[in-house]
């Protein structure tokens, strides 16, 4: 989801009386909804644990600030959000990122990515991307996520592909960056 946070409110996490602890909620202005609209159609809030040791996430509430919130919906329909979740500021995505969430991730649905934290490292699947960005780079979000994407070809493989328009007849076919 794309979206401003209006406003931030500690809840109790359940209506069990003896569970103290407690979530914020954040209301929410949605933007646009990339994925799970056939879950909900419009989400009005997110909800995080209180506490960052319980992978809670901190968000700027100030409705000027926009994110790309990406989290699960949980049965009783809450939007749930935490730190192992992708959540970033939307003008700190790449162009290709935003492009990206629009189809081209999309194309990556049946594909699987594995993360090479030291070598040797492989794929053992033909619809695997290795990615490399923590071994070269040091970090999980580096260079290869801000700008390639996994998307799978009509052979039934998959690869990392890097900006311009969708592949269509010809695809570029790069080994892994």
């Amino acid at each position: 989801i794309r979206a401003k946070i209006s406003s931030e409110k500690v809840v109790p996490a359940s209506d069990d009386p003896l569970d103290t602890h407690k979530m914020i909620r954040y209301e929410i202005k949605q933007i646009k909804m990339f994925k799970g609209f056939e879950k909900l159609k419009d989400v009005q809030y997110v909800y995080t644990p209180f506490d960052s040791s319980l992978c809670g996430v901190k968000l700027e509430a100030n409705n000027k600030k926009q994110y790309l919130l990406t989290g699960q919906i949980l049965k009783d329909g809450k939007v749930f959000i935490h730190l192992c979740n992708y959540i970033e500021p939307w003008d700190d995505l790449s162009l290709s990122q935003k492009k990206s969430l629009n189809q081209r991730y999309q194309m990556g649905c049946g594909c699987k990515i594995t993360t090479c934290y030291m070598v040797p490292c492989s794929i053992t699947a033909p619809n695997e991307c290795l990615w490399t960005d923590w071994l070269i780079e040091r970090k999980l979000y580096g260079h290869q996520a801000k700008h390639y994407a996994c998307i799978k070809r009509s052979d039934g493989t998959c690869s990392w592909y890097r900006g311009g328009p969708p592949p269509e007849k010809e695809f570029i076919d790069i080994s892994e960056p």
